[in-house]
């Protein structure tokens, strides 16, 4: 299993969207809340070069927003 990382705030929709989506595919991931950390945030804006969230870091592939296209193929999900 490839390894995720998803920066989000706990106000974001589309966190919880991604976040949801990723549960439903029982695909484990390591969350981390940019609002309350800011060497996350960091890393996250270094990675991504947005501030935006969410954020998803899937084997180093960086993907911005919920887009669950990207996120699937990613994850080699059908």
């Amino acid at each position: 299993m490839k390894k995720v990382l998803v920066y989000s705030t706990d106000s974001c929709p589309f966190c919880t969207m991604a976040k949801d989506f990723l549960k439903g595919h029982n695909v484990k991931f390591e969350e981390y809340n940019v609002a309350e950390d800011p060497e996350k945030l960091e890393e996250m804006f270094k990675k991504s070069k947005q501030s935006g969230v969410p954020v998803l870091d899937i084997a180093g592939e960086i993907i911005i927003g919920f887009d669950e296209f990207k996120i699937k193929q990613a994850l080699g999900l059908k």
